[in-house]
């Protein structure tokens, strides 16, 4: 009689629920991962579309289009072969509570930080950074942020739960420090008292990728950097998916050679956020979501691993 564990496990689509195909497992603590995937489904902090809860979903789905290859072109190692990935699913909190939703998401982030593993998180709005940065602070102290987005969102403006708030509150707490922080792709009005390093998006664009990183590696020096990908900083030809297009923003090649190129940097906590799959066309945006959050794991494996890469 036939059974699954007849057939082989690498077809394209089959039995896709962790990230690049990694098991899911629901108790990540007790795992020997190095990096821990966490979805957040939450967009209650949007001011623009929503959609973006829909966003961790969509990101694994397409993140099958990746996993066949054994080595993920450029990079020069197999990423398993050198770090050990677990996919813990969804942060699960009450439909509608965001206060909720904040207090589990440090406490999860926090129980995952003192076990020494990082975490890689898909929003979900941009809003559920700030909650991980308390997170990561607890464990690393004040840190550098390294910011893609069309928005600044240091927004002061804003109600308790807005996705253009998070940078206005992270200094304020003493969670970032801004005059180490660089913010690339930013193409909307906003104020720079607090500080912030800005590669605005005209700039970024006229800019070599080598200017850009040379500028990012001087601003965040050997802090603790957290790096946060809001999808929106690529141009809608690039990522349409999202429930604050501008339009003006950075290709998808040269937001990849960007982090590419952050070798050196002292790399401990990711996200990527904002990715509304229901105004995507072609899935365009989840996957250029997923090869961002890819680049993202062989970054964190080239700072912490590489010593173990063959």
């Amino acid at each position: 009689m036939a059974t699954l564990a007849n057939y082989p496990d690498y077809s394209l689509y089959a039995n896709a629920f962790g990230f690049l195909r990694q098991p899911l497992n629901f108790a990540p603590m007790e795992s020997d991962a190095d990096v821990v995937i966490t979805g957040i489904p939450f967009d209650m902090a949007t001011t623009g579309r929503s959609g973006s809860r829909m966003g961790p979903g969509a990101i694994r789905q397409i993140s099958t289009n990746l996993a066949w290859e054994g080595k993920r072109w450029p990079w020069k190692f197999n990423l398993f072969n050198t770090i050990k990935v677990a996919d813990c699913g969804d942060l699960v909190f009450d439909c509608g509570d965001a206060a909720q939703m904040c207090e589990r998401l440090e406490a999860h982030a926090t129980g995952l930080l003192e076990q020494g593993k990082a975490m890689l998180s898909f929003g979900g709005d941009h809003f559920v950074t700030l909650p991980l940065l308390r997170a990561h602070a607890k464990q690393f102290g004040k840190m550098a942020l390294i910011h893609f987005d069309a928005h600044t969102d240091t927004y002061a403006q804003g109600s308790k739960f807005d996705h253009g708030t998070m940078f206005y509150h992270a200094p304020k707490e003493g969670l970032i420090d801004p005059h180490h922080s660089v913010q690339i792709g930013i193409r909307t009005d906003h104020c720079d008292s607090l500080g912030f390093n800005v590669i605005d998006a005209g700039t970024a664009n006229d800019w070599s990728v080598e200017q850009i990183v040379s500028t990012i590696k001087e601003k965040v020096g050997d802090m603790p950097v957290y790096l946060t990908f809001d999808i929106d900083c690529l141009d809608p030809a690039f990522a349409p998916g999202t429930g604050t297009p501008v339009c003006g923003g950075l290709t998808s090649d040269k937001a990849l050679k960007i982090i590419r190129a952050l070798e050196g940097i002292n790399l401990v906590g990711m996200d990527v956020v904002e990715v509304a799959p229901s105004y995507d066309h072609a899935d365009m945006t989840s996957l250029a979501a997923a090869t961002i959050a890819t680049d993202m794991l062989h970054l964190w494996a080239l700072t912490h691993k590489k010593a173990d890469i063959k």
